[in-house]
C-alpha cells in the first residue's frame, strides 16, 4: 500500500456540482420549490409507490434464502480470514450508520401520527387502533428496512474482499455485470447517481434530526429555538464529525459509535426505570407479535380502496428512505465487514439493526403515548401545532431529572448525526477516490468537503421547511436506486455461482 490516493475528479466534479444546483434553485426560489416538490412525490407514491412494497418482500426472502443455502458459509476475503473487528464493535457501528439521529426522533414521536390517522381504517382512539400506533414504528424500522441495507453490503463486500476490485463504490456491487464495473461506462452513472441519492437520504436524516437537537438544546439553554439555532447545530455536529474523520476508520468511528451506542443505552435504561416499565414490557410483546402475525400483509398493504394516504405517506416514504440511504451503509459495513460470512452478515444486519431500533420504539414511544393516555402531557396537540421536535420537548420535560435527561439526550443524538456525516462522507470520499485498497482510507480533506455537502441540503430542507418537503428528497433520490439494485442482485449471485460451483 503505497503511494497517495488519487480524487476521480470526474465523479467528484460531476456529484458536486449537481448537489450545489439542486440546492441553489431551492434556495432562490423556495415558494416554487415548496409547491411542486409535494406534487412529485404524490405522483411517485401512487404510481410506482405499490412497486416498493413488492420489492421489499421479495428482498427479505431472497436474503433469507441466499443466508441459509451453501452461499451463506462464504467468507468475505476468503477462508480463514478473520474479522477485524469484534462483533460488538461491529454491530454497534452498523447500526449508528444505519439509524442515525432520525431514529431518535420518530421513535419518540411517530406513533402520534398513527394515534391520528390509525392503519386498516381502524376506528380513531380504539384499543386496537392504540395498539397499532405502538407497533407500526417496529414494522417501519425492522428487518425489511436492513434488508434494503444488506444487498448492497453484500454485493459490494464480496466484489471488494473476495474478488479484488481496488474501489469502494456503488459499482463495485455490480462489477459481475458486463460494463457496470468501476470506471466503465455504466458504472459511472451509478456511481454519479448513487452520490447524489446518498446526499439526498443522509439529508433527509439530518433534516428530520437537526429541529429536534435544536428545540431540546433551546430549552436547556432557556432560549427561544430559531433557524440560526439550527443551523448552529449542524457547525457543532460537522465539527464533531471532522474530529472523527481525522483520527480515521478505527479510532474515529469506531469509538465513537462505541461511546454511542453505550450513551443511548444508558438513556434507554433511565427511561425503562423511570417511565411505566410494565407498559414497555407489556406493549413492548404485543407490538413485536403484532408484526410477527402480519408480517406478510403489512408489507403488502397498499390500501387500494382506502382513503387515509396511510401506506403513500409512511410505508412507502420509509422504504424509499431506506432505498437511497441503503448504498451508503451498504458500502461502509462491507467495508468493515472482512472476515465474516455472508450468513453473518445478513443475519447480523436484519436481527442486530431490527432489536436495536426495536427498544427505542418500544421505551420511547410507549413513554410518549402513555403521557397523552393518561392526560400528562398532549404530545399530539403539540405535535400539530408546533411541530414534533415541540413536543419531543415536552416529553423530555415529563421525565425526572428532566435537564440531565435532555442533556444525555442530545449529546447522543449529536453524536448519532456526527456519526452519519461520518460514515456518509468517508463513502462520498471513497466513492470519488480512483482506488481504495483494503484497509486504506480515502483523502481527509474530500470527507471533509463532503460532510459540507450534506450540511448543505439539510439547511437547504429546512429553509423550506414541511414533513412533505423531507420525504420528497427521499423517495426522489430513491428511484434510481431500485434499479441498480437489480443488477446488484444478478452480480452478486453470478460472481458466487462462478466461485463457488456446486459439487
Amino acid at each position: 500500500m503505497t503511494g497517495p490516493v488519487r480524487t476521480d475528479w470526474f465523479a467528484f466534479s460531476v456529484s458536486a456540482a449537481i448537489v450545489v444546483a439542486v440546492c441553489a434553485g431551492l434556495v432562490i426560489n423556495p415558494e416554487a420549490g415548496a409547491e411542486l416538490l409535494p406534487q412529485i412525490y404524490a405522483v411517485i407514491a401512487e404510481r410506482v409507490g405499490p412497486f416498493y412494497l413488492v420489492i421489499g418482500l421479495v428482498l427479505i426472502v431472497f436474503l433469507v434464502w441466499l443466508g441459509l443455502s451453501r452461499y451463506g458459509a462464504v467468507r468475505l476475503g476468503g477462508a480463514g480470514v478473520e474479522p477485524e473487528f469484534r462483533t460488538l464493535g461491529w454491530a454497534g457501528m452498523l447500526f449508528c450508520a444505519g439509524i442515525g439521529a432520525g431514529l431518535m426522533y420518530w421513535a419518540a414521536i411517530e406513533w402520534a401520527y398513527y394515534v391520528e390517522t390509525p392503519p386498516f381504517a381502524l376506528p380513531q382512539g380504539s384499543p386496537e387502533a392504540l395498539e397499532w400506533a405502538s407497533a407500526y414504528g417496529l414494522f417501519h424500522w425492522g428487518p425489511t428496512a436492513w434488508a434494503f441495507y444488506c444487498l448492497p453490503t453484500l454485493a459490494i463486500a464480496y466484489a471488494y474482499h473476495n474478488r479484488g476490485v481496488p474501489f469502494l463504490r456503488l459499482s463495485t456491487g455490480c462489477s459481475g455485470v458486463k460494463g457496470f464495473g468501476a470506471g466503465q461506462p455504466l458504472g459511472r452513472i451509478v456511481d454519479t447517481i448513487f452520490m447524489v441519492s446518498l446526499l439526498g437520504g443522509a439529508g433527509t436524516s439530518l433534516g428530520f434530526s437537526t429541529p429536534m437537537i435544536a428545540a431540546l438544546a433551546a430549552r436547556i439553554a432557556g432560549v427561544e429555538p430559531s433557524f440560526a439555532l439550527e443551523v448552529g447545530t449542524l457547525v457543532i455536529t460537522m465539527t464533531l464529525f471532522a474530529l472523527s474523520a481525522a483520527a480515521g476508520l478505527r479510532s474515529g468511528i469506531q469509538r465513537l459509535s462505541d461511546l454511542n451506542v453505550g450513551l443511548i443505552f444508558l438513556f434507554l435504561v433511565f427511561v425503562f426505570i423511570v417511565g411505566p416499565t410494565g407498559l414497555f414490557i407489556e406493549a413492548g410483546v404485543t407490538g413485536f407479535g403484532l408484526v410477527a402475525q402480519n408480517f406478510i400483509r403489512m408489507n403488502t398493504w397498499a390500501e387500494p380502496f382506502g382513503e387515509s394516504n396511510f401506506v403513500i405517506d409512511w410505508t412507502i416514504f420509509y422504504w424509499a428512505w431506506w432505498i437511497a440511504y441503503g448504498p451508503v451503509v451498504g458500502l461502509f459495513v462491507a467495508r468493515i465487514s472482512r472476515g465474516r460470512t455472508i450468513r453473518q452478515v445478513i443475519f447480523g444486519m436484519l436481527g442486530y439493526g431490527t432489536l436495536g431500533a426495536g427498544l427505542f420504539f418500544v421505551i420511547l414511544g410507549n413513554f410518549g403515548l402513555n403521557l397523552q393516555l393518561t392526560g400528562a402531557a398532549d404530545i399530539v396537540g403539540l405535535l400539530n401545532d408546533d411541530g414534533g421536535a415541540t413536543a419531543i420537548v415536552a416529553m423530555m420535560d415529563a421525565l425526572p431529572l428532566d435537564v440531565w435527561a435532555m442533556g444525555l439526550f442530545v449529546v447522543t443524538a449529536v453524536i448519532f448525526s456526527a456519526t452519519t456525516y461520518d460514515s456518509a462522507s468517508y463513502i462520498l470520499a471513497s466513492s470519488s477516490t480512483h482506488a481504495l485498497e483494503a484497509g486504506r482510507d480515502p483523502a481527509l480533506w474530500q470527507r471533509l468537503f463532503w460532510a459540507a455537502m450534506l450540511g448543505a441540503l439539510p439547511v437547504t430542507l429546512l429553509f423550506m421547511g414541511g414533513l412533505r418537503v423531507v420525504q420528497t428528497a427521499a423517495l426522489i433520490a430513491s428511484a434510481p436506486v431500485v434499479l441498480i439494485g437489480f443488477v446488484m442482485v444478478r452480480s452478486l449471485m453470478t460472481q458466487l455461482r462462478e466461485d463457488h460451483p456446486r459439487t
